[in-house]
């Protein structure tokens, strides 16, 4: 489902990535751990298409995203770190908003949107404007966004940011449930108990 192929990233005399080459399967749980400037966040972005890199490949699903960069996308829900939302929305608003982007049919997303928004136990703020939430609750509607058009692979960048503890044991939960259902998760973070606890493989 994801594969770096000798990727590598520089800036200017800068190398913030060299050589990396990992295969994460169907499925699969994979965790890139290590401290802050170790790359991890470089590595998230090269594989959702954000930057491109130096030298190498990323394939998702089997598509070359410096070549096939639009076909690859589509397979990826992407969860970045700091999540961009559109604070003077609800969740629900927002929802709506994503799920049109997405090209999903308005019966789709109403579908979706309660059972997405009541795994990550936001349902009850569906209608409270997002711009009151703490960096935790946003996390979590960021969370149900990205699952919204169900992609095969989610890609997450410091999962438990701002989230408290029955927070990070919900967010810990969706995503063995996640790769459970043959989804593939790939998790960037420096907590290393977290990716010891719910990875295949780090």
């Amino acid at each position: 489902m994801i594969q770096c192929v000798n990727l590598s990233k520089s800036y200017s005399n800068v190398k913030a990535l060299d050589n990396l080459n990992i295969e994460v399967k169907k499925g699969e749980i994979y965790g890139l751990i290590g401290p802050n400037g170790a790359g991890k966040t470089t590595t998230i972005k090269l594989l959702v298409g954000l930057i491109r890199p130096t030298n190498g490949s990323v394939f998702i699903n089997g598509f070359d995203m410096n070549k096939d960069g639009l076909l690859a996308k589509k397979f990826i829900g992407y969860i970045p770190d700091e999540p961009f939302l559109y604070e003077r929305l609800t969740p629900w608003e927002l929802m709506d908003f994503k799920g049109s982007l997405f090209d999903m049919t308005q019966a789709e997303i109403d579908r979706k949107k309660s059972e997405l928004l009541d795994l990550v136990g936001m349902l009850e703020y569906k209608n409270d404007l997002i711009e009151g939430f703490s960096l935790g609750m946003k996390q979590r509607v960021a969370v149900a966004i990205a699952l919204l058009p169900e992609p095969p692979i989610i890609v997450v960048d410091e999962p438990l940011v701002g989230l408290d503890p029955r927070g990070m044991k919900r967010v810990k939960e969706i995503f063995v449930h996640l790769a459970g259902e043959g989804k593939t998760v790939f998790i960037s973070t420096h907590m290393l108990n977290v990716v010891e606890e719910i990875s295949h493989r780090v």
